[in-house]
C-alpha cells in the first residue's frame, strides 16, 4: 500500500511541479493581464469617459457627471453647479480620478508600470467603493458580504475578485510577456555597455 500511495506523490509532484516549471515566468503575469481586459478593461475606459462627455478632447474639463460620480453629496449641496466647487482639492481630485481611470488600466494591460498601475486600480477600486456604499448610498443587498453565500452581491464579491486578480501582478510581475519585461530586458543590455 505504501508503494502505491508513494507512487500517486511521486506522479503529482512530476506532473503539477513540471506545469510550475512550464508557466513560471510568464503565464501569470499574463493571465491576470488578459483577464482584467476581458473583464474589466471596457467597465473602466466607458466609465472614464462618461467623465469626459464622451470626447477625448474634454480629457483636461471632466464634466458635472464626473464631479457627480466621485462627490455625489457634495454636488447635491451646489445644485449640481460645478462652479462653485473649488479647483483644490475637489476638481483637482476629479481631473487625476478621471486621467487614472483611463491611464491605469491600459498600463495594467500592456503590462507598463504593471506593478505600480496595479496598486493604483487597487487603491482606485477601494475609493470607488467607499464613494458607491457612502455617497451612492448603496442598500445592502447590492453590498453583500464576505461568506455570506450569496454570489449576487455586487460590492463585496465583484470587488474583492478584481482586487485579487490585480494582485497577481503586484506579487508575481506582469511576465516576460509585457513592455516591463522589454524596457528591463533593454536597460539590462545598456548597462553591460557600461
Amino acid at each position: 500500500m505504501g508503494a502505491l500511495i508513494g507512487f500517486f506523490v511521486r506522479l503529482y509532484t512530476a506532473v503539477f511541479g513540471g506545469l510550475e516549471r512550464i508557466t513560471n515566468g510568464w503565464f501569470l503575469g499574463l493571465a491576470a493581464r488578459l483577464i482584467f481586459a476581458a473583464v474589466l478593461l471596457q467597465f473602466f475606459l466607458n466609465s472614464a469617459m462618461t467623465k469626459i462627455g464622451g470626447s477625448i478632447m474634454n480629457i483636461f474639463t471632466p464634466t458635472a457627471g464626473a464631479y457627480a460620480q466621485m462627490f455625489p453629496q457634495l454636488m447635491e449641496q451646489v445644485s449640481y453647479d460645478t462652479s462653485q466647487i473649488e479647483y483644490f482639492p475637489y476638481g483637482l481630485i476629479v481631473l487625476l480620478g478621471t486621467w487614472g481611470e483611463f491611464i491605469l488600466p491600459v498600463l495594467v494591460v500592456v503590462g507598463l508600470f504593471t506593478r505600480a498601475a496595479s496598486v493604483g486600480m487597487i487603491i482606485f477600486i477601494g475609493v470607488m467603493t467607499y464613494v458607491d456604499i457612502t455617497g451612492h448610498g448603496l442598500d445592502a443587498k447590492s453590498i453583500g458580504a464576505f461568506f455570506d453565500g450569496d454570489p449576487y452581491g455586487i460590492v463585496s464579491d465583484d470587488r474583492l475578485l478584481w482586487v485579487f486578480l490585480l494582485l497577481v501582478p503586484v506579487l508575481k510581475g506582469p511576465g516576460v510577456i509585457s513592455l516591463d519585461w522589454l524596457l528591463g530586458r533593454y536597460y539590462r543590455k545598456q548597462e553591460m555597455y557600461y
